[in-house]
C-alpha cells in the first residue's frame, strides 16, 4: 500500500501536468484527473466546484457511456464530449485507471482541444503507472 507522502508525490506531478495543459490552451478553464472509482487525484477548478463529487459524476458518465459504446461495438472507449452552453467538457481516458476531465470556454478550437487532451492522457496513463 502507497503512503501518503507517495500520493502528495503523484498529485503533485499530475498537477504540473494539468498547469502545463491549462498554459497550452488558454480556453482550458477547469481540469481534473480522478480515479475510475471516482476519486479526484489532482485539480485545477474554481474554489466553488466540489472536487469530490465531480470526481464522482465524472466517473460514473464514463462508466456509462464505457457500456454504450460495448453495446454497438465501438470498442474500447477513449473519450467523452459533453457540448453545453457554457462550453465543452471532455472525458478522456487516461489508463485503464484514470480520467483526465477537462472543460473549456465555448469559444475554443475542439479539435486542438481533443488532441492536446489526447496528448495530456497519454502522459498521465504512463505516470499513474509508474507512481507508487
Amino acid at each position: 500500500m502507497s503512503n501518503p507522502s507517495d500520493n502528495d508525490q503523484r498529485a503533485s506531478k499530475v498537477r504540473s501536468l494539468l498547469r502545463s495543459l491549462h498554459a497550452a490552451l488558454a480556453d482550458v478553464e477547469a481540469s481534473a484527473v480522478v480515479t475510475r472509482d471516482g476519486i479526484t487525484v489532482a485539480s485545477l477548478m474554481a474554489t466553488t466546484a466540489d472536487k469530490d463529487r465531480f470526481g464522482a459524476m465524472c466517473a460514473s458518465l464514463l462508466a456509462l457511456a464505457d457500456r454504450a459504446a460495448k453495446e454497438v461495438d465501438r470498442g474500447r472507449l477513449r473519450q467523452v464530449i459533453l457540448d453545453g452552453t457554457g462550453g465543452p467538457m471532455l472525458l478522456t481516458q487516461a489508463g485503464p485507471s484514470a480520467v483526465l476531465a477537462v472543460a473549456a470556454s465555448p469559444q475554443s478550437n475542439l479539435g486542438r482541444l481533443i488532441l492536446e487532451t489526447r496528448k495530456v492522457a497519454a502522459e498521465l496513463a504512463r505516470l499513474m503507472e509508474t507512481a507508487p
